[in-house]
């Protein structure tokens, strides 16, 4: 049973739910559906990661090999039987919510993500930069998603707007972490014969891009506050996260643009804290939105 709650990386799918709890508290409203909603979007991260597990077992036996399947605690066959019946239950419960919100555009929504993310696994992810531009973009379309259900819910379209601005932020941020996932992966990729960024234009361009794409997050919280969307707790909490995309851009810099494996490790997990730290700031700078 570890192993199969292990397989959906929790952390990173509850990272995907949240959004939709961010957003029902700037827009100071909760309900079933902002609650399914939330249950829905962490199923479905946790089945696109066990799809990508099951696409990426040889990689992963190289690169990371006590991972439930290349550790076999979870065989190929049980891996796409548990991806079904998460995209199964997540395909009713978008049914449900959209007749809470009286919208079924969020079903053929969530059907179209669905077929996106199994997507990325099989076709998107070997494409250099456009796997990590999809990736942010459905990370960032949580956001998007949560505001979708409060602008159906009460009819709230700036809310709907803040948060297409706050999606817009995450997946930026989010692209940069998957550049340095695909540097920390370059060993196992190249063996699977993978064309990541990383591998066709080198570490030092991908380091470059992940740069800019950090001061550019840094520079979007900034203007976020000085519009007026959030308050000064918002801006405290932020420096904490400052601090951190700091430390992964100096990581970088540190090893002339050329990260080792360890580095990358070291740096994704910096990112991560960052986000997160990120989202305790939005959800603090909005309580008096």
């Amino acid at each position: 049973m570890k192993a199969y709650i292990k397989i959906l990386r929790p952390d990173e799918a509850l990272m995907m739910s949240m959004p939709i709890v961010i957003t029902a508290i700037v827009g100071h409203h909760f309900s079933v559906s902002v609650i399914l909603g939330t249950i829905l979007v962490f199923l479905m991260a946790g089945a696109g990661n066990v799809i990508n597990d099951v696409f990426d077992y040889k990689i992963d036996a190289v690169n990371k090999p006590d991972r439930p399947i290349p550790s076999g605690k979870i065989s190929l066959k049980n891996a796409r039987i548990y991806a079904g019946i998460l995209y199964a239950v997540s395909a009713v419960l978008s049914v449900i919510i959209s007749i809470l919100i009286r919208n079924f555009l969020f079903s053929v929504i969530i059907l179209c993500s669905a077929v996106i993310i199994y997507a990325y696994s099989r076709y998107f992810k070997a494409m250099p930069l456009f796997g990590n531009i999809v990736v942010g973009g459905m990370i960032g379309f949580c956001f998007v998603l949560g505001g979708f259900i409060l602008l159906c819910s009460i009819n709230d379209r700036e809310i709907f707007r803040v948060s297409v601005y706050i999606g817009l932020l995450a997946a930026v941020a989010n692209v940069a972490r998957e550049l340095v996932k695909d540097m920390e992966d370059v060993q196992g990729d190249q063996l699977e014969g993978a064309k990541t960024f990383p591998i066709l234009y080198g570490k030092k361009a991908s380091s470059v891009i992940t740069i800019l794409l950090l001061a550019l997050t840094v520079a979007v919280h900034v203007v976020l506050y000085a519009f007026g969307i959030f308050n000064i707790a918002y801006l405290v909490i932020f420096v904490i996260a400052l601090s951190l995309y700091g430390y992964a851009v100096y990581a970088l810099i540190a090893s002339n643009l050329e990260p080792a494996e360890a580095t990358c490790t070291k740096v994704i997990k910096f990112l991560k804290i960052a986000m997160a730290v990120s989202l305790l700031a939005i959800t603090a700078g909005s309580l008096f939105f």
